[in-house]
């Protein structure tokens, strides 16, 4: 083994500096749609971010083995190993999804991407990767959303125009990733936002008031009414009813299909208020089915744990365009390091594989369970050297990226319109079992939810109770008129 030293690489991959007033008090980390930090300690470093804390602050479910070996059992499949690795770490009502899979009940998948770089960086793939792992092992319907709007409320220089321009590259990469057009429906809001889907935006952005959106986005007298409603357009895309081309037309069993949204746990905060809202929502006496998540951690930036990957930053960041060489010096000169400063001390002590970010990015990337583990007892004991272990990294990445790159190369316009077309999908769902009749959820005996648990008020019941009434009198009308004409 080569007798790599770590204090080259360690002087240049330091995580970020901070203001010297919040290092000198500290901070707490910060998740949310826009900004992610861990904590800043005393010393003024970043620390790592904590999961198990985010967990308990956004009162989200803990992914264990039991609910793993379950996902085996009803699957027949060995779970990911983002799964496996803790990488999926969090949910919200991932056992519902595998009750309706068990029973073969409708259900989709929905994801997105904000445009905003003419290219998507590894970091955005991961979330994507694992999205079309699920639409491959449930054989059902997948909508991805590109919030170009979004990103032109969001920015202070972005123009319409260089947003929408993004998009049409992203769809590209997305479709790159290996998605099945038969079953998997791409979308930008600038184009697809009307009809059913903006009767649903209203829906959603009646029920969500300025203090809520406030108190859960942080919002305040500065921020443009685009990015406060916001919310309800991103949350649309979580009900089947908003896609008549994809579920039908027949809104009484449309609005109880869910739908699970594989996403990085900063977007938890725009699915908690839709979810609390589908607790409040009917039609004709039907309850809308609120959706299911399943939260990936962040792929860390190369300037360290604290971090995630951002597009403007071109130094954090190992873009799917990228050659080799330029993947090879961005880890080498970047990415860092948890081991010692000295080839000595590394042998005696070893490596911090928390914190070290090239063996991070070995745990995404590199499939094999048994050969991570050995690189990481090595590099904990100080058997391999960081100049090594980024070696391994830079060979993984490099095959990941030229691959997606021979595949992007071959998608043209009909490949795209291929995905963005508004068309009928074709699904199967799960071969064991027949498919069932589309079963959704009454009213009555509706399951908790966040923020009310799930309770109507005592209007939304008087106003129920009218409205089995007049369906009654209709039934009966009906009944009557058929009599006569048979007289």
């Amino acid at each position: 083994m080569a007798e790599t030293a770590n204090a080259v690489a360690l002087n240049e991959s330091q995580i970020p500096e901070v203001p010297a007033e919040a290092a000198a008090q500290g901070s707490k980390q910060t998740v949310d749609p826009w900004n992610v930090q861990g904590e800043i300690g005393a010393d003024g470093q970043i620390k790592a971010i904590n999961y198990d804390k985010l967990i308990e602050e956004f009162g989200t479910k803990k992914i264990d083995e039991e609910l793993l070996a379950r996902f085996e059992r009803v699957t027949g499949k060995k779970p990911h190993h983002f799964l496996r690795r803790g990488i999926v770490f969090s949910h919200r009502d991932f056992e519902l999804i595998l009750d309706r899979y068990e029973r073969n009940e409708p259900f989709f998948l929905y994801t997105g991407r904000g445009p905003s770089s003419d290219s998507i960086h590894v970091g955005h793939c991961t979330p994507f990767m694992f999205t079309k792992w699920l639409q491959d092992t449930f054989d059902v319907p997948l909508v991805i959303m590109l919030t170009d709007d979004e990103k032109y409320l969001f920015s202070e220089k972005r123009t319409i125009e260089e947003v929408q321009g993004y998009c049409d590259s992203n769809i590209r990469d997305i479709i790159s990733m290996g998605f099945d057009p038969n079953k998997t429906f791409i979308f930008s809001d600038y184009d697809y936002v009307g009809g059913a889907f903006y009767r649903q935006i209203t829906r959603l952005a009646k029920h969500i008031t300025l203090n809520q959106a406030r108190a859960i986005f942080g919002f305040n007298d500065s921020s443009n009414i685009g990015k406060i409603h916001f919310g309800s357009i991103q949350g649309a895309a979580a009900f089947a009813n908003s896609f008549p081309h994809i579920f039908g037309e027949d809104e009484k069993k449309t609005v109880g299909i869910p739908c699970l949204i594989p996403c990085a746990v900063d977007q938890d905060p725009y699915f908690r208020a839709t979810r609390d809202v589908a607790a409040r929502l009917t039609y004709q006496g039907v309850r809308f089915a609120k959706p299911s998540l399943i939260h990936s951690l962040f792929l860390p930036a190369l300037q360290g744990p604290g971090t995630k990957m951002s597009a403007s930053i071109d130094s954090s960041a190992i873009f799917m365009t990228d050659t080799p060489n330029q993947i090879k010096n961005k880890v080498n000169k970047y990415a860092f390091s948890g081991g010692k400063v000295s080839v000595e001390e590394h042998r005696a002590v070893g490596g911090d594989t928390e914190v070290d970010v090239a063996y991070q990015y070995l745990r995404f990337f590199l499939e094999d369970d048994e050969e991570l583990e050995k690189i990481r007892v090595a590099y904990s004991k100080g058997e391999l050297l960081t100049g090594e272990l980024k070696a391994l990294c830079i060979k993984e990445l490099q095959t990941f990226v030229v691959a997606f790159q021979e595949r992007r190369a071959k998608v043209d316009d009909a490949a795209v319109r291929q995905f963005t077309d508004i068309r009928p999908l074709t699904w199967a769902g799960n071969p064991k079992v027949p498919k069932a009749d589309i079963v959704v959820p009454k009213v009555e005996g509706a399951d908790g939810a966040e923020g009310g648990d799930g309770k109507l008020t005592k209007n939304q019941l008087k106003k129920l109770e009218k409205q089995k009434q007049i369906e009654a009198k209709k039934a009966q009308k009906a009944k009557e008129k058929e009599g006569a004409a048979a007289a």
